[in-house]
């Protein structure tokens, strides 16, 4: 079998994960200090967990709605409410299995072969090779560190095309910390308005923003939440990675549509899950607050330190990752990590596994331990002092 020309070629040349090349590698190296997976280093709160042990004691253990558990549908439009000022109905609500797989549908139930999606870079790693498989052309644009890689109406408006169908906004932002406030998405929103573009609000790290100000959702303003899909979950504001549950809202008639494919690919996500969810939103705001206090104090701490060290970095405002230059080496960002892995046995990720905009930067989570960032802290200064790189 010539299994090469077999494969559809968008699959076969999609790049494979910057992030999961150095998991893996960290993961060979019993000492490596990894702050590269961009997962809570807290257990899952127990009273979620409890929800889930006694739904499967309760025997609960069925397929569930396509479009989810009504009650879970039910609750996540309170805790919108309530938490982010967004007013849904259970009709516009679709639990999905994480909120990649919403994205994944997002993508797939709006854009058509030709359509254009407009990405602002650095970003997360699945936009581009999602929008790529159905046949949609991904359009970048460079965010820059001198605006804390905010999106610009006037770049907005500049990379809009009468192909453009989609604008992913994915704030608060992965991998740079960075945050969009009132006067930012206004300025996009003016921008789409009377246009016929739909949004895909990522805020899966809604819960996390740091300082007086908390997120806003672009879906909020006048005139967007009939053209914007929001798009959240639990692995990030409730350690809930591995229960695999996210959820998309938005207009009904693109959610139906966004339900059927999940129903054909799918069926529904995981029922336990979607118990144990219901728990989170009902009784789970303190964990929330707990949870952002000490990421918050892992903050402060990794951006002074790095900013001591020469590796310069503007002070994330969301998320729980720094985006500092590493510049000062004159390596690229791929030869400045495989150095420091083999060197210090430190994981981090190369800025231009989020895009090409990312080179010249390295994306560090404080999702870890104070003692485990320490440690890698005191090992990336070796690192730089070895090398002639540390700043004094």
């Amino acid at each position: 079998m010539n299994y090469d020309e077999l494969l559809a070629p968008a699959a076969k040349f999609m790049r494979p994960s910057g992030i999961r090349k150095f998991f893996d590698l960290a993961a060979e190296m019993p000492h490596c200090i990894s702050l590269g997976v961009g997962e809570p280093d807290f257990k899952t709160p127990w009273t979620i967990r409890d929800a889930g042990i006694r739904s499967l004691e309760q025997g609960r253990t069925r397929y569930t709605a396509n479009a989810g558990i009504k009650e879970l549908r039910a609750e996540i439009c309170r805790y919108l409410a309530r938490r982010m000022e967004l007013n849904y109905q259970p009709s516009e609500v679709l639990v999905t299995v994480g909120g990649s797989e919403a994205i994944d549908l997002t993508i797939r139930a709006l854009v058509k072969p030709g359509d254009e999606v407009i990405i602002p870079e650095p970003c997360f790693v699945c936009y581009e090779p999602i929008t790529s498989l159905t046949g949609g052309v991904p359009v970048h644009i460079a965010t820059k560190v001198e605006d804390d890689f905010r999106l610009r109406a006037d770049q907005l408006r500049a990379a809009i095309t009468p192909r453009t169908k989609l604008l992913i906004l994915p704030y608060p932002n992965n991998p740079t910390g960075g945050v969009m406030d009132a006067a930012d998405l206004e300025a996009i929103a003016e921008v789409l308005r009377g246009t016929n573009i739909m949004v895909l609000s990522d805020e899966i790290y809604a819960e996390l923003t740091y300082g007086l100000d908390r997120h806003i959702s672009i879906a909020t303003l006048p005139g967007m939440k009939e053209r914007t899909i929001v798009v959240n979950g639990f692995s990030k504001a409730y350690a809930m990675t591995g229960w695999r549950l996210g959820y998309a809202v938005g207009p009904e008639p693109v959610i139906k549509v966004m339900t059927k494919i999940h129903q054909s690919c799918i069926m529904s996500a995981p029922t336990t899950s979607q118990y144990a969810a219901i728990a989170a939103l009902h009784s789970c705001d303190d964990s929330i607050e707990m949870m952002r206090d000490e990421y918050n104090r892992r903050r402060r701490y990794v951006v002074k330190a790095l900013n001591d060290m020469g590796l310069t970095c503007f002070e994330p405002r969301g998320a729980f990752y720094v985006f500092p230059c590493i510049r000062c080496s004159g390596l690229t960002s791929q030869e400045f990590c495989e150095m420091l892995l083999k060197e210090q046995e430190v994981a981090i990720i190369p800025g231009d596994a989020f895009g090409a905009s990312g080179e010249g930067y390295a994306r560090i989570s404080y999702a870890y331990s104070v003692e485990h960032l320490e440690t890698a802290m005191r090992r990336i200064r070796t690192f730089l002092k070895d090398h002639g790189w540390l700043a004094e």
